[in-house]
């Protein structure tokens, strides 16, 4: 098969697999701040709800996940699409590993922040808000940038429930054509390209955010 035709069998697939990432990655963010925030919350049964959610998307397989999504909930009538399916399974399980991140991000602001906040009449909101997540948003970047590489290499997964992104368009051209070492070659390519472009929007994202302190401050 003609390279061009591979190629644009390839970028098909490579589309369908951005348009994955850029419904997944709301969602994982949404987790995450959400978990994040009920773990270091004052309500014990709200902190137990995040622990509960965190432990399991960590602590089982990302591939059983989705397929008890798209092939187990039916069995309790409830019906997802392929892509529904794919986009909730690694969202939710993005968003566990994100919501460490957050924590983390949030407790390490100094605590003098919150003193200060507190000594200046604010409430609990207006001390996260203005003063603590502003701060642990630069430092939650990096991290944030590796899990959202992550969520790109992770939705091969989703060719294993009929999804034609990257990774399944690869292997059907590699079993038609037999030209596996330049398919995938070329697959090796694209998944590195769309890492590297959500790395440079990341960090465009991280140096944004650190210019914005360094002319307002806390302010």
């Amino acid at each position: 098969m003609p390279v061009t035709e591979i190629l644009t069998a390839l970028v098909g697939g490579a589309v369908i697999t951005m348009k994955i990432v850029v419904m997944a990655l709301p969602l994982a963010t949404l987790m995450a701040f959400t978990a994040g925030l009920m773990r270091i919350s004052e309500h014990r049964s709200l902190r137990w709800l995040a622990v509960i959610y965190v432990e399991f998307f960590r602590g089982t397989s990302a591939l059983i996940q989705l397929y008890w999504i798209y092939f187990v909930l039916p069995l309790f009538g409830l019906s997802i699409d392929a892509v529904t399916a794919g986009v909730a399974a690694l969202g939710l399980n993005i968003g566990a590993y994100g919501s460490e991140v957050v924590r983390g991000g949030l407790l390490s602001v100094d605590k003098g922040q919150t003193e200060a906040a507190i000594a200046l009449n604010f409430t609990p909101r207006q001390r996260l808000w203005r003063i603590i997540l502003p701060q642990a948003l630069v430092g939650m970047m990096p991290p944030f940038g590796n899990l959202a590489i992550e969520l790109v290499k992770a939705t091969s997964l989703v060719s294993l429930i009929t999804i034609a992104d990257l990774t399944y368009r690869a292997k059907s051209l590699a079993d038609m054509t037999l030209q596996v070492e330049q398919i995938f070659g070329l697959v090796l390519v694209f998944y590195f390209l769309m890492a590297q472009a959500l790395t440079l929007g990341i960090r465009a994202l991280e140096k944004r955010l650190g210019k914005g302190m360094q002319r307002g401050g806390l302010s």
